[in-house]
């Protein structure tokens, strides 16, 4: 079963929320089908403590203004090297750069379907290797309609 778009939506408000705050590295993954408990998996990256803690400020900020939605629980918030705000249907981890690569949360969830963010191309989104997943979709169709269009003419 697929993440529903209501959480796909209330992720891309904190990526939103997190870009507008210069997170780095953001990637969601859809973890709905080897976990029951949640959907998706939203982590980013913070440069400091205050950083991590601005970042996951602003999202909880931005989703309670857009959605309404507080989460169920916060943790983290005294340390600023992981903070973890879980909203049930999704997670957030705000993580700092030494936490993100020693706990490598990617690795574990590497077969999951990654979540379009839907962010401007200036935003710093963590990118899949060349040649897989939605990006390599995406060029071959890409090179699908180029042949379509050079046939036409």
């Amino acid at each position: 079963m697929a993440a529903v778009q209501d959480s796909i939506d209330a992720v891309r408000i904190a990526a939103a929320a997190a870009d507008s705050e210069k997170a780095e590295d953001m990637v969601a993954f859809d973890v709905s089908e080897p976990l029951a408990i949640t959907d998706i998996f939203f982590l980013t990256t913070g440069t400091s403590p205050r950083h991590v803690l601005a970042i996951a400020e602003e999202i909880e900020k931005q989703l309670y203004l857009a959605t309404k939605r507080d989460p169920r629980q916060r943790e983290g918030i005294e340390e600023g090297e992981w903070v973890l705000l879980d909203y049930g249907d999704f997670v957030v981890h705000v993580m700092d750069a030494e936490a993100r690569a020693f706990y490598d949360i990617e690795r574990l969830w590497k077969d999951c379907p990654r979540i379009d963010l839907q962010l401007p191309d200036t935003a710093s989104v963590l990118k899949e290797p060349e040649g897989t997943g939605a990006a390599a979709d995406d060029a071959d169709d890409d090179a699908a309609d180029d042949a379509e269009s050079s046939d036409e003419q």
